[in-house]
């Protein structure tokens, strides 16, 4: 159920919080402690990215679902927003560069007094939730609210070998992983692409920030839309992704200005940036629910765990290269259109099917 999950989530980043403000002196204990820290949150990652489609069919019938699944899905996003003001805000850039080490030990002293402040902060949000999920936070309503939700649930065995025989799950698993997994390790990495084109990191910041928060706006309105018009999962998406791959065509293009001519300057970044992060962040809770709908009676957790898992081995490759190719950014930019033009041909291909709606619908009357 979802208490013991969510207790053991909030618990293990209470820890990993924790790890990170141990003042130790030794530098090397210390590192440790914030990389044990960093891992225990990491653990804690599955649940917020995986429980929004079981929690909403847990709790909300299949009128509200696509809508539930929007808010818990994305507002966990607002903390990645939050993330990209947070930084460049609170901690500065010493002497105004990226390197610590050219900064005077004064500044040093000032900056690392920042970055303490800002684990401590995080700390104690953390330990606030924790302490409202342990007074109260239910596994389940005490009537379900729908057949689909009282229904039972394929194995664990069962259901990984449903998934990786299923064609047309692994069609729309891909088209999910391929351009969300490229969009995480670009997004991450976005002062470091818009520095050559002379965006400072707090502009970069407010660039990812706007995208998050535009994203998390579009992508409640059209669950909305779906839970209204159901049967238009794909239809969502197809609007969604046609989006992404204009607007980061556009990106890339204006950033070889040198030989596209294309005009350069902060309102067209702005805009090309903020609009990629809308559309490909809004189609996550339309990916979710048709992921569910197309696999059902696989568990939701499992469905959408295992396509989280091939977005982070996808946004992991293209970080690994990113090690070798860190001088010049033009080809991590030309990732970001070819991932949405194929994710886009996919979904083109894709057969929609409902089975978890068919199962409420013509059970239910």
């Amino acid at each position: 159920g979802l208490r013991v999950t969510v207790l053991l989530t909030s618990s293990l980043m209470v820890l990993g919080a924790g790890l990170r403000c141990v003042p130790v002196s030794d530098l090397e204990i210390r590192k440790k402690l914030i990389h044990g820290g960093q891992l225990l949150n990491g653990l804690a990652g599955p649940t917020v990215m995986n429980a929004a489609p079981f929690l909403s069919t847990t709790w909300f019938s299949p009128d509200e679902r696509a809508t539930a699944t929007a808010i818990a899905s994305l507002l966990s996003s607002l903390g990645a927003a939050g993330a990209f003001l947070v930084g460049p805000l609170v901690v500065p850039s010493p002497n105004g560069t990226s390197h610590l080490l050219l900064a005077s030990p004064s500044s040093t002293e000032h900056i690392k007094d920042r970055i303490e402040a800002v684990l401590y902060a995080e700390f104690g949000m953390v330990s606030l939730i924790f302490s409202a999920a342990l007074a109260y936070f239910p596994s389940r309503p005490p009537f379900p609210p729908s057949v689909a939700a009282a229904s039972q649930r394929l194995s664990y065995r069962r259901s990984f070998c449903r998934l990786l025989s299923n064609f047309r799950f692994l069609m729309i698993a891909l088209a999910y992983a391929i351009p969300l997994g490229v969009f995480s390790g670009w997004s991450g990495v976005l002062d470091l692409i818009l520095t050559p084109v002379h965006v400072s990191q707090v502009d970069a910041g407010w660039i990812g920030f706007w995208s998050i928060v535009g994203g998390c706006v579009v992508g409640i309105a059209m669950a909305r839309f779906a839970d209204f018009i159901r049967g238009m999962l794909k239809f969502i998406l197809l609007l969604l992704l046609s989006g992404a791959t204009l607007a980061s065509t556009w990106f890339t293009l204006t950033c070889l200005t040198s030989v596209t001519h294309l005009p350069l300057t902060t309102a067209t970044l702005y805009t090309s940036c903020i609009l990629l992060g809308i559309f490909l962040n809004s189609s996550v809770p339309i990916f979710f629910e048709l992921f569910v709908e197309t696999v059902y009676p696989v568990p939701e957790g499992i469905t959408c765990g295992v396509v989280t898992f091939l977005s982070n081995v996808f946004m992991g490759v293209l970080l690994f290269f990113l090690t070798f190719y860190h001088t010049e950014f033009s080809w991590f930019n030309w990732c970001l259109p070819g991932s949405c033009l194929l994710s886009l041909l996919l979904i083109l291909c894709f057969r929609e099917s409902y089975d978890r709606l068919y199962l409420d619908v013509v059970v239910s009357v």
